[in-house]
């Protein structure tokens, strides 16, 4: 019962992330940096709210006041902060400008991009699995520098900022209402001074109806970000890593059929040398957890 309502928890939250950027596509008219402080700002505002609800604003001041008697987790949630943003404003920017299929190869290469941070940062062995698997999504990576003519930037900032999110998340214990209420709550102030004084349409300056999407930004970020964390919760790391491509895929389709973004045959075979490179890993990752589970019975 644990499994399967996390295995709903986990497929609501991919699913969401991979349709959000239909939300995005809705505001044109507002600029990729206006929609990043938005989605931050009224992030906070439904936090807030949603903690109020569920009675858990006791346990937010009892976790912030924990945190701020240590400089290393203050340094972690500012900079765990610092990463969410990035990643969404790069996000937000390649929606906008219809580059969603960097946005989906971004994702599509997180995975990869944590286990070669494990492997330098943590020090944790890079299994043959890891190393092929990251091996072919380099070669994906050079076939579409090669194709474009530019180095996906975009993909690789996506990619990296989830990464160090991720890296400066675990050095913290933190219930995730009082990460996400932290990370949201330490940039409003430069969201709201951006909105307020160096936003050309000022602060909620849109007619009424992209207004309340700029509110309803908040409810799409917060969501999905909740449902997350009560999945992680209840699934084994390995399940986690096949839901993650959910998300992906979505985008690019989205971005091909919907968006109409060029997908050609080159596009196709560099993605493919990502999609095998994911593959790889994942397979690795379950005859791992496999030895792993018959270890104890084999000692016995």
């Amino acid at each position: 019962m644990k499994k399967n309502s996390g295995l709903i928890y986990g497929l609501s939250a991919y699913i969401l992330w991979g349709f959000i950027p239909l939300y995005w596509k809705l505001m044109p008219s507002v600029g990729a940096v206006d929609v990043l402080f938005y989605r931050i700002i009224w992030s906070l505002v439904f936090m807030l709210i949603y903690m109020a609800i569920t009675r858990k604003i006791p346990v937010f001041l009892n976790e912030t006041k924990s945190l701020l008697k240590n400089r290393k987790d203050i340094l972690a949630i500012t900079s765990a902060a610092i990463f969410i943003s990035i990643n969404w404003g790069v996000f937000i920017y390649t929606v906008n400008s219809g580059h969603v299929q960097q946005g989906s190869l971004g994702y599509y290469i997180n995975p990869l991009f944590n286990v070669l941070v494990a492997a330098i940062y943590l020090k944790e062995p890079l299994t043959r699995s890891a190393k092929i698997a990251t091996f072919f999504a380099l070669i994906g990576v050079i076939l579409l520098t090669l194709q474009t003519g530019e180095f996906p930037w975009a993909s690789i900032i996506l990619a990296g900022s989830f990464c160090l999110y991720g890296l400066t998340k675990k050095q913290l214990d933190l219930s995730a209402v009082t990460s996400i209420t932290l990370e949201t709550m330490i940039i409003t102030p430069i969201g709201l001074i951006y909105l307020f004084f160096f936003s050309e349409a000022g602060f909620l300056g849109y007619d009424t109806t992209t207004n309340l999407l700029a509110m309803g930004a908040g409810i799409v970020t917060a969501i999905p970000l909740l449902l997350f964390a009560n999945a992680a919760k209840r699934l084994s790391y390995v399940t986690l890593g096949f839901l993650q491509y959910v998300n992906p895929t979505i985008m690019l389709a989205l971005a091909i059929f919907l968006f109409h973004e060029p997908y050609g045959l080159s596009q196709f075979i560099a993605f493919s040398f990502i999609w095998l490179g994911i593959l790889i890993y994942i397979i690795g990752n379950i005859l791992q957890t496999k030895r792993i589970m018959k270890q104890p019975a084999n000692d016995l």
